[in-house]
């Protein structure tokens, strides 16, 4: 609780002084409002957003549910208005950041803790996939993933946050640097695709299962890519999300990439490892103590390091 109204001290600083800007500054009131008038924006804003973040500071929670609501209320809003005008980009970009900090200091409020574990719930939580699935299907479902999501997360996603990006005049302005960063980007989203398929494969082939949290491998694979690190489906995707950025020319995108980084390893990956060390135990403990989470080892971890003799599956 206590971060949680140390946030909202901050954000009710900042909203503060990010009025106090508006009035000063044309520039900052044009990047941020638009064409919007700052008095009738200010006499809703200023209370339910600079007060009721002081008062929530206090720890009163119809406050913070309050500056939380009306901050999500505000970022559609102008995120409409940005998108039918062209105006107020940057008013967006700060009003999102807002939007996701007053959502997690709010559940620190109410709860004393971000409940994660919504995340995998229902489609999403984790299950072992069963055991009378062929292994050529656990490699169909595998491709249908990488299709399907890739799809998504990789293409749709970014080509629209892009096309936002542009929209809302946020796109960069030094054109030979984007230009030199387009091959730069193609080059390393081929290496990052080239280390999912690989990863993808090890997993769908060796451990009875796939990729998918609902169908989840039920044997610890330490084959391929597993070797050098821990989660190489994540790094790849991370890398791919980030150099997709730098193709679109999209600091954005790039902020997205590293954006579902931080969710995926502070919300998502606690969970996995905890289930994985439920069914695999000891061996899992070993393999996380060898081998790290993102930074891949040089050398290949061998089963004499995971304190076996030797397995099929690591190799």
């Amino acid at each position: 609780m206590q971060w949680g109204r140390r946030y909202f001290a901050v954000q009710a600083i900042a909203g503060a002084a990010w009025w106090v800007a508006v009035w000063i500054s044309p520039f900052v009131r044009e990047a941020t409002l638009g064409g919007l008038d700052p008095v009738a924006v200010a006499i809703l804003d200023v209370p339910l957003f600079v007060v009721a973040s002081a008062i929530a500071a206090f720890g009163v929670r119809a406050a913070a549910v309050v500056v939380t609501v009306w901050t999500m209320l505000v970022t559609v809003g102008l995120a409409g208005y940005a998108t039918v005008t062209g105006e107020a980009g940057w008013g967006v970009v700060f009003m999102t950041a807002a939007s996701c900090g007053s959502a997690v200091a709010l559940c620190l409020v109410l709860l004393g803790r971000v409940p994660t574990e919504w995340i995998i719930a229902g489609p999403f939580a984790f299950r072992p996939a069963g055991t009378r699935t062929s292994p050529t299907a656990h490699v169909w479902a595998t491709a249908a993933q990488i299709v399907v999501f890739w799809g998504l997360f990789l293409w749709v996603f970014p080509v629209l946050i892009a096309a936002l990006e542009q929209r809302w005049g946020l796109s960069a302005t030094v054109p030979w640097l984007v230009d030199a960063a387009r091959p730069v980007g193609v080059v390393v989203f081929v290496l990052a695709s080239a280390l999912g398929i690989w990863a993808a494969a090890a997993m769908s082939t060796k451990g009875d299962g796939t990729p998918l949290p609902a169908a989840m491998p039920n044997r610890l694979v330490i084959a391929g890519p597993y070797r050098h690190v821990r989660n190489p489906m994540a790094l790849a995707g991370i890398v791919q999300g980030a150099a997709v950025g730098l193709v679109l020319g999209s600091w954005l995108v790039v902020a997205y990439a590293i954006a579902g980084s931080l969710l995926w390893n502070f919300a998502i990956r606690p969970f996995e490892e905890a289930d994985l060390e439920a069914r695999f135990g000891d061996d899992f403990r070993r393999y996380r103590a060898a081998v790290r989470c993102w930074c891949p080892r040089l050398t290949a971890v061998s089963a004499a390091e995971l304190g076996r003799e030797s397995d099929p599956l690591i190799r």
